[in-house]
């Protein structure tokens, strides 16, 4: 099975945080299934690790991409087409990288796991 993880779940896999469901936990533990990780996941984590928002995941940006290679993970790139469909997806939900998170769900035709009940507005199928 392939996923998007939200950045909230990476995060929380990364440091073994106990707010990762134990269902979520067992999907990216599970060594057939493939955990993608967006690069706006890296922007995300970047942006609030330098605004002093996230400052637990400082250690993550230095090494984003070995962390996410060394856990078996692959990073989803944004596309042109992820780019249109976040900026043409309806309702009032504000977070870019949300609306990224949601653009690439759907485009990729994956699940996202994610504890954010706001994404279940959208066409989109959550995990958690």
């Amino acid at each position: 099975m392939r996923f998007l993880l939200d950045t909230h779940t990476l995060i929380w896999w990364m440091t073994d945080d106990r707010r990762l469901s134990k269902p979520a936990h067992a999907l990216i533990a599970q060594k057939d299934n493939v955990s993608l990780v967006s690069a706006v996941s890296a922007w995300e984590i970047a942006t609030k690790v330098r605004l002093g928002r996230l400052p637990a995941a400082a250690d993550l940006v230095q090494s984003f991409v070995a962390d996410v290679s060394r856990e078996r993970m692959e990073i989803l790139a944004v596309s042109a087409e992820h780019g249109i469909r976040a900026g043409s997806l309806p309702g009032s939900h504000q977070d870019p990288f949300d609306r990224m998170l949601i653009a690439q769900a759907v485009a990729e035709n994956v699940p996202i796991v994610s504890n954010d009940r706001a994404f279940d507005q959208y066409d989109v199928e959550r995990l958690w």
